[in-house]
């Protein structure tokens, strides 16, 4: 409690969040580093209009890889140059990568041992993964046909520094996928921030429920998954970091205190 009451003034500062971010998912990858949990996202669970995702085996985290699934449906990605901004553990590269064909797929992620994880147990001839910054992306300019920030951008330091660079990076008529998380006390900024990118809009979904069913019907396994992996002393703190059903995020979404969007935008030619 007196540790949480010392950092709460820094909170939103933005190098708070950088760094936080990076100690977070440095610690995960590198104590963490079960083959079997390739993802850190909190799910989706699509709705009946959308085509349904056909695996040979389902695997151990099938909701959040539907939520990269049915993000990377917005655009064409056979024979395309992408970038991932945030590609954590490399679950979502390897299955679009895999299944959509692209030209090549590029994860992004500030934490090395993420890098390093992903790198290791990720193989495939089209896929590899770079450590470093959201906000100074090691791309030139218009070399990128994709950009694809899954549940990442709500912890940089400057999300407009970020969007800038998803801009600078994208061919003209290149597109940018996304799907985060807000406060409904902050939603109004980052739609600001997306409205003054210079990017053009072609999509924007509240898909809070379906987050809120990928989290309840995953639970089970999820618990399971954080008994086996995480030290019992840590077990209450990363059920809440994980979004086990009744977690602070959970309960958010339920009441609509948080919301839950995705997005798809075109660079203009």
């Amino acid at each position: 409690m007196f540790i949480k009451t010392l950092l709460s003034p820094f909170k939103n500062q933005p190098w708070f969040r950088r760094l936080n971010s990076k100690i977070t998912y440095e610690y995960l990858a590198k104590y963490v580093p079960a083959e079997d949990w390739h993802f850190m996202n909190y799910g989706y669970m699509p709705n009946a209009d959308e085509p349904t995702l056909k695996l040979d085996k389902e695997p151990l985290q099938v909701y959040p890889l539907r939520m990269y699934h049915y993000l990377a449906l917005k655009t064409q990605i056979e024979g395309k140059t992408v970038l991932e901004v945030g590609s954590g553990r490399g679950g979502g590269a390897r299955h679009i990568a895999a299944t959509m064909k692209p030209l090549q797929y590029t994860g992004l992620d500030l934490a090395h041992h993420a890098v390093d994880l992903a790198n290791k147990i990720h193989q495939l001839p089209n896929l590899k993964f770079i450590q470093g910054s959201a906000e100074s992306l090691p791309l030139a300019d218009n070399s990128v046909d994709v950009v694809i920030n899954v549940e990442s951008c709500h912890a940089y330091g400057d999300v407009a520094k970020f969007l800038s660079e998803v801009k600078r990076v994208l061919k003209p008529g290149g597109y940018f996928l996304m799907v985060d998380f807000r406060y409904a006390k902050d939603f109004e900024l980052l739609q600001q921030q997306l409205r003054d990118c210079g990017l053009k809009k072609l999509s924007e979904e509240n898909i809070s429920d379906n987050v809120v069913r990928a989290i309840e019907a995953e639970d089970p396994a999820k618990r399971e998954r954080i008994q086996k992996l995480i030290p019992a002393r840590w077990q209450k703190l990363f059920c809440e970091f994980a979004g086990v059903v009744g977690s602070k995020f959970h309960s958010n979404l339920k009441d609509h205190t948080r919301y839950y969007y995705r997005y798809s935008f075109m660079k203009p030619n």
